[in-house]
């Protein structure tokens, strides 16, 4: 019996290892930032490729707690244009206030996440991409934003509907 309970404090163990290690690899993650040698906790940046509007690039910060079933809510966002922005493009998105979401990632197994929308402003003619916790902490949602201006992208000339 004490052999069973060996093996299986092992297997676990191992598991743990396993699911902690696979965690923080991610194809995405360009950065990983300790936040020192007696703490769990690290800062992952991750990018994010708009997957409709393709020459934009976000870069995503966010603390990630190892052995917590819970990551902090804090994040912070950066998008860029990296590419060519077209017509077509934005013929594809949602222009309503309430936007897109074009990323969700779970920072918790009690339904808190990452979430990311994409909203599109017509008088401006710019790209809004916000970062927000979905679960309220210290009285607040976390949310941080990051804007994608068009000016200068073949996108920039083309008329546009506003959507009600």
């Amino acid at each position: 019996m004490l052999k069973k309970i060996k093996i299986f404090a092992a297997l676990l163990i191992v598991l743990v290892i396993v699911f902690f290690g696979l965690r923080g690899c991610s194809k995405d993650e360009v950065g990983d930032v300790s936040l020192g040698m007696f703490t769990t906790k690290d800062i992952k940046i991750e990018k994010l490729n708009d997957p409709v509007v393709s020459g934009v690039t976000c870069h995503i910060s966010n603390i990630v707690a190892d052995l917590d079933f819970s990551d902090p809510s804090d994040s912070s966002i950066s998008c860029r244009q990296t590419g060519e922005i077209t017509p077509a493009m934005l013929t594809q998105i949602d222009k309503s206030k309430g936007g897109e979401l074009v990323f969700k990632k779970s920072k918790s197994i009690l339904f808190k996440s990452l979430k990311i929308k994409r909203i599109f402003d017509p008088s401006t003619q710019t790209l809004i991409y916000i970062a927000f916790s979905t679960k309220e902490l210290n009285g607040s949602f976390k949310h941080s934003m990051s804007t994608v201006p068009l000016w200068g992208t073949k996108a920039y000339n083309t008329p546009v509907t506003e959507t009600k």
